[in-house]
């Protein structure tokens, strides 16, 4: 019973053809075409079977050394390798540095070896329902762009984001260490992309602050018909890039998925490389892990045209921050706590009272715009004071004006009395009112009773009951 246990399914059908043989139910050319053997072969089965019974049909070679195998002292000194250097990288991945160091195997031998000794495990997880999204056919017609949270130094340096976008036709990645998701993050790695492949004509990213506002749009923006945009969406409006936002991770599965290769790959390079700093980090990418990335994982896409776009002049002047001010009567404009002084040069603008664009590069330079012309300023060292109004001097040898008497028309209207006149007041009128209702009540009481007056006889007939 044991060894019908071990048997496979292929085992197992010879077996019931065998043991109808037995029972003289087929014959040995019945039972060939059967199996589909050759009666040769059949024959050398049934001996074995009529020898060893069951357990001779189980093929012999179950249980014994495979011809192929590794020996066990290379088995011994990978898995003791695997423990020194590469703990928890995973099975592809630490057979492309063992046969580095001159250990070649298949990944799928050190995953065998690696379940049996309890130091890699199968993680399997459900997943709802996707529906499938066809890759764009051509180079630069979509990008995808997302910030990857992470401990990317394992605990050896700061805490930095990584920014990646990735290609949807081809999976070619750029990528780019930040210490936070901001814009300013996001404007560093899209001008990396852009000068070193080109402008794309979309832009597909999450629904994250930096993409999309919440603000209600302004009474100019409703008249103009236009939805509120983030310092991000002005820029890619005016470079011409569509920005599409994503509803779900899964959305945006081609760049999440090279995040979760990314978090595995990435972080086991930079411990490997000793790298704890995110400039260090960087250069790491640039000069030696993006290249090998993209040749091992980009794809060709199904037409070779590549549509990106050539760089604008002035990119930098387009990724900063854009805000509107109005000028104020001195000539003035305030910024973030700073001030700035027009030149006397454009006063044939009359730009006073009206709004102009005050730009803030990434490398803190001011800039003012009026109309696309770029105004000449400079900031001021502190906030400008007003001046103080002219005050008309008093003529000598004239006294000062004396107060009005008490009987003044003036302080007979409650003019100028102040608090005391005004309660004086109320209480004259409180005294008042007491006065008149004790005049109604002792007037009630000397009064005589009251006779119910008869009516009037007009020659009207009155019923009575």
């Amino acid at each position: 019973m044991e060894e019908h246990l071990t048997m496979s399914q292929k085992e197992r059908t010879r077996l019931g053809v065998m043991q109808q043989v037995k029972g003289q139910q087929l014959s040995l050319v019945s039972a060939a075409e059967v199996l589909r053997l050759s009666y040769r072969q059949l024959k050398r089965i049934w001996r074995r079977y009529q020898k060893q019974g069951d357990k001779g049909l189980v093929h012999r070679g179950r249980g014994r050394r495979g011809s192929r195998a590794k020996p066990k002292r290379f088995k011994q000194r990978v898995l003791a390798r695997y423990t020194q250097r590469y703990e928890g990288f995973g099975p592809t991945l630490a057979c492309e540095h063992l046969s580095r160091e001159g250990l070649q195997l298949d990944h799928d031998t050190l995953r065998r070896w690696l379940l049996e000794t309890g130091a890699w495990t199968v993680r399997r997880r459900r997943h709802k329902h996707r529906q499938w999204r066809e890759r764009k056919p051509c180079c630069g017609q979509l990008v995808q762009m997302d910030g990857s949270e992470h401990d990317w130094f394992e605990g050896r340096g700061p805490r930095a984001v990584l920014m990646v976008m990735i290609d949807d036709a081809t999976s070619r990645t750029y990528v780019r260490f930040a210490d936070a998701e901001t814009t300013r993050a996001a404007y560093d790695v899209f001008e990396g992309y852009t000068r070193k492949y080109g402008l794309p004509h979309g832009l597909y990213v999450d629904r994250d602050s930096i993409y999309k506002t919440t603000r209600q749009p302004s009474i100019e923006e409703q008249l103009a018909d236009e939805q509120p945009l983030t310092q991000f969406g002005r820029a890619m409006k005016q470079l011409g890039v569509e920005l599409d936002l994503a509803y779900s991770p899964q959305a945006k599965g081609r760049v999440e998925r090279r995040n979760g290769l990314l978090q595995d790959r990435l972080v086991k390079e930079l411990r490997l490389a000793g790298i704890n700093q995110v400039d260090k980090a960087n250069a790491f990418l640039e000069e030696k892990f993006l290249p090998d990335l993209n040749r091992r994982f980009c794809v060709a896409p199904a037409q070779p045209a590549d549509v990106h776009r050539s760089v604008p002049r002035h990119l930098d002047e387009v990724l900063c921050w854009e805000e509107e001010r109005v000028v104020q009567r001195d000539w003035t404009v305030s910024w973030q706590g700073r001030y700035f002084q027009i030149h006397q040069r454009h006063e044939p603008l009359g730009l006073i009272g009206k709004k102009i664009t005050v730009r803030e590069r990434r490398d803190a330079t001011i800039q003012l715009i009026s109309s696309g012309q770029k105004l000449q300023a400079t900031e001021l060292a502190q906030r400008p004071t007003p001046r103080p109004k002219p005050v008309a001097p008093k003529p000598k040898g004239q006294p000062a004006a004396a107060p009005p008497s008490c009987n003044h028309p003036w302080r007979n209207f409650g003019m100028g009395a102040g608090k005391q006149f005004w309660r004086r007041q109320k209480a004259r009128g409180r005294a008042t009112r007491q006065a008149a209702r004790e005049l109604r009540s002792a007037s009630a009481s000397l009064r005589p009773p009251s006779v119910p007056e008869r009516p009037a006889n007009n020659n009207a007939c009155v019923e009575t009951k």
